[in-house]
């Protein structure tokens, strides 16, 4: 199950952007965050995809949502111009973003690919 984060979550299991300057990931697991909005459209395509991936990769990936409408910190942290916007963040290499509503394939591919997930 995706679970929603605030940027206190984030500072806590993902990355200090406050206090450090340097990419240092914080957690156990690869994670994919969904940078969204409720009122965004595509957003909404995406959002049943990532909870089906959340339970095929269950104990494998960490799956997390913000609101960038309430994360408006955290979203400006990362730049984050249009949504939805998609951080993959392997656990010993630097996070990639992607803009857009990406398809389950694509998704899968990127787990593969960049999380190093099968």
């Amino acid at each position: 199950m995706t679970q929603k984060m605030t940027t206190d979550d984030f500072i806590n299991k993902v990355f200090d952007f406050k206090n450090e300057s340097e990419w240092s990931f914080k957690g156990e697991r690869p994670a994919i965050i969904d940078f969204y909005a409720d009122w965004c459209g595509p957003c909404k395509m995406v959002a049943p995809i990532l909870e089906e991936l959340s339970e095929n990769y269950k104990d494998r990936i960490d799956i997390y949502k913000v609101d960038t409408d309430k994360e408006q910190e955290l979203a400006g942290a990362f730049g984050i111009q249009s949504i939805p916007s998609i951080l993959f963040i392997p656990v010993d290499d630097k996070p990639q973003m992607a803009a857009g509503a990406l398809p389950k394939e694509t998704l899968e591919q990127v787990i593969g690919d960049v999380l190093k997930v099968s």
